[in-house]
């Protein structure tokens, strides 16, 4: 008999050490998503694909390539329409005419090339849009449903009443413990907390610099003591 349950004992055993090793991890892995969302969340979308953008174009790709084209094209084409607006079409007609078919040739081919790069951008744009909710949204909603039924850590026993371990625990996570949900709930209000403290102490050392920078100037003026009507008045009269 206990021969047979020796390998129950340490199977449980090792289900148990597997549980404390990912634990720590997972709650590293909480906060560092969480504090990656936030940080997306305060550059903005749009700038940080605007910057990827700029970045893929100056890497030896199609798509550098083609922006660098289209650069040229837009080079020549302010060029010919410099060289057209400075040529008179009465006075140098010959030159005029050839400066209008080149202009209306270049136009044509600048429209093509930025119709070739809006499609490339919004591609760029989409694909960059479904790597970032994966990289973000879906690890937010797909951990706290995979590992609702783990503990993240145990709180001590008999410091909090029952209905704040039964809310730490939710949704599945057992009594006494702080579930995926709560930890992720905490890690997230922490990481805006803290960015909102240190957003303020920059500010107020931006001001701080700024005004002692220009100091406020006082009018020459200003510390001048003007004479008062009435007196002036009863000492002409006295005179």
């Amino acid at each position: 008999m206990r021969e047979r349950h020796a390998p129950i004992v340490t199977a449980r055993e090792s289900v148990i050490s597997q549980r404390a090793t990912i634990m720590p991890s997972l709650l590293v892995v909480i906060f560092v998503l969480e504090a990656f969302s936030h940080l997306v969340n305060t550059i903005g979308a749009a700038t940080i694909n605007n910057l990827l953008w700029t970045l893929l174009n100056y890497l030896p790709i199609s798509t550098s390539k083609a922006a660098k084209q289209h650069r040229q094209l837009q080079i020549e084409f302010l060029k010919t329409r410099k060289e057209l607006n400075a040529t008179s079409s009465q006075d140098e007609f010959a030159r005029w005419a050839k400066l209008r078919r080149t202009h209306d040739k270049q136009l044509e081919q600048l429209e093509k090339s930025k119709q070739t790069q809006e499609a490339a951008r919004s591609k760029f744009d989409t694909y960059l849009t479904g790597f970032r909710w994966l990289l973000t949204k879906a690890p937010q909603y797909g951990l706290p449903f995979w590992y609702s039924k783990e503990p993240m850590f145990w709180l001590p026993h008999g410091w909090f009443p029952y209905y704040a371990e039964w809310i730490l625990s939710f949704p599945k996570a057992p009594i006494g413990s702080v579930s995926i949900a709560s930890w992720q709930l905490a890690c997230s209000g922490m990481v805006t907390l803290v960015v909102e403290m240190v957003a303020s102490i920059v500010g107020l050392a931006l001001a701080a610099k700024q005004s002692k920078a220009n100091p406020a100037k006082v009018p020459a003026g200003a510390g001048k003591v003007k004479p008062v009507a009435g007196l002036a008045e009863k000492g002409k009269k006295e005179l």
